[in-house]
């Protein structure tokens, strides 16, 4: 009785050091563990024809480090575009007025971040500021359709003027 009480007190241990580990992972994938105030950080927005899947707290990053993150996305019923509000970490307040903003994938099917390009302006973003360069996100299904649409059209018109070739002959 005794060696039975001790092993469910381990096990139960075990079980509940187990779910706190997973609750941590849980917490890192889905970038809710860097739970970091926006005091300090600053605002900029970029307006974009197609946000694909980016969503809220995705990445913003600078030649791959991280350096904020989309506090917001909405609509523009007058441009008919996406806006994007990004929060920028007070530390790279150097961001030149000149940069560019593009919606990025990480890896083949992975998340969508934005990806700043600075430019070469001595005037530096600041809050509010909205990025006047952008290009947006790349649909895979777009890119495969019309993969798909040119090689269908070389393949038919190939066929014609073969034909026409041997008819001229």
């Amino acid at each position: 009785m005794r060696g039975s009480k001790a092993i469910e007190m381990w096990v139960g241990l075990f079980v509940v050091i187990g779910l706190v580990a997973l609750f941590f992972v849980a917490m890192q994938v889905s970038n809710l563990g860097e739970l970091r105030t926006a005091r300090g950080s600053y605002k900029i927005i970029a307006r974009f024809e197609n946000v694909g899947g980016l969503k809220v707290r995705a990445p913003v990053s600078v030649a791959g480090v991280t350096i904020g993150r989309v506090h917001g996305i909405s609509f523009d019923k007058q441009t008919f575009e996406a806006v994007v509000d990004m929060r920028i970490d007070p530390a790279y307040n150097t961001l030149p007025v000149d940069t560019s903003a593009s919606i990025l994938t990480a890896g083949l099917l992975g998340e969508q971040y934005v990806g700043l390009s600075p430019g070469s302006s001595d005037e530096r973003l600041k809050d509010g500021d909205e990025v006047e360069l952008t290009q947006s996100a790349v649909v895979l299904e777009q890119v495969i359709s019309r993969f798909l649409f040119n090689k269908a059209g070389e393949g038919g018109s190939g066929k014609t003027e073969e034909g026409k070739g041997g008819a001229a002959e």
